[in-house]
């Protein structure tokens, strides 16, 4: 049977991907950690990582491995809570995984009263618009904004992330209001990352439309300021809009359509049978800044569905084609 020991050093080299990062972490020096590991693989009949002089990474071997070391070492941590009553206490670094803007608006100013409320705990924030692999990379918590897939972490919805379309009265005035979201292929559609598609709830159900646009960028907030700055029409979530509709920066377009409501705000953690104290109150206390949509209730309500053959060719008629309206109004500003 290997040793705990074995365990947390491969852990900590698959994690870090570095033989002397993982010693410092351990107080063991380089040379003893990698004869461990060369020991373990011996032991195992397996190669776990795959070497060169520049790089250390898992071999799929290694992959599997250590996804297994991660849950027994995670049961052993809970074990030690348990025996120690440490777990009943919120306590302990807190390492968290969250999207930087959705962070920066609605998480960071409230800090203060969960680290006051929690003052034994210590938050480490890692802020990025990608999914990280949690169990991979040691984060206790992530919180993801999208369509979930199916996976073994568990996920606790926080929020609906209602999403409406919007665009400044500059640019509308300079293209024209849509009447339709068939006219939306004709305008500047604006999307964080490659988005080629909104999918869209709306009186007749599910529509799907193709967009394009003169700008692609990987941030939501750029996104957001060359929308402010009369530059194209976006899909965008109440929650990171809400200021700007208020104050006329962004109107509404389209009111009877809402991004796909199967998008929401969610907190994703491992599968524990004993989860650690700092990550339940983390989660309530989100869900309890979250959990009424604020963003959304000022939002007119959608109206109600529509016979399909209201506004629409009749069956067996080509219905007219909108004429292109100019997408180029950046270029007057």
């Amino acid at each position: 049977m290997t040793a705990i020991s074995d365990l947390d050093i491969f852990s900590r080299v698959a994690r870090t991907g570095n033989m002397s990062a993982a010693g410092r972490e351990m107080g063991i020096s380089p040379a003893v950690i990698s004869k461990r590991i060369s020991l373990l693989e011996e032991k195992l009949g397996a190669r776990l990582f795959h070497r060169t002089t520049r790089q250390l990474t898992l071999t799929e071997t290694g992959e599997g491995y250590f996804r297994r070391v991660v849950d027994i070492l995670s049961l052993c941590e809970e074990a030690d809570d348990f025996v120690s009553r440490r777990n009943t206490k919120p306590r302990g670094t807190l390492k968290v995984t969250a999207p930087t803007s959705f962070s920066r608006l609605h998480i960071a100013p409230r800090l203060g009263e969960f680290l006051e409320r929690f003052p034994e705990v210590k938050l480490d924030l890692h802020l990025t618009d990608h999914f990280e692999d949690i169990i991979r990379d040691g984060f206790d918590l992530a919180i993801r904004i999208g369509e979930l897939q199916d996976s073994s972490l568990v996920a606790r919805k926080l929020a609906p992330d209602t999403r409406v379309l919007v665009a400044s009265p500059k640019y509308l005035e300079s293209v024209g209001e849509p009447k339709s979201v068939a006219e939306l292929e004709l305008l500047n559609c604006l999307s964080a990352r490659a988005q080629d598609h909104w999918r869209l709830d709306g009186p007749e159900g599910l529509e799907q439309v193709k967009v394009e646009g003169n700008i692609r960028t990987n941030s939501a907030e750029f996104v957001r300021e060359a929308l402010i700055c009369g530059l194209g029409i976006g899909l965008r979530p109440t929650w990171d809009i809400a200021p700007q509709l208020a104050s006329g920066d962004l109107k509404i377009i389209l009111p009877q359509y809402r991004g796909t409501s199967n998008m929401a705000i969610y907190a994703v953690y491992p599968c524990r049978d004993y989860l650690p104290e700092k990550v339940n109150v983390f989660i309530d206390f989100l869900a309890g800044l979250f959990a009424d949509d604020q963003w959304a209730r000022e939002l007119p309500a959608l109206p109600k569905t529509e016979p399909a053959a209201k506004g629409r060719a009749a069956k067996g008629t080509a219905p007219a084609k909108p004429t292109r309206r100019p997408n180029g109004a950046a270029a007057n500003i």
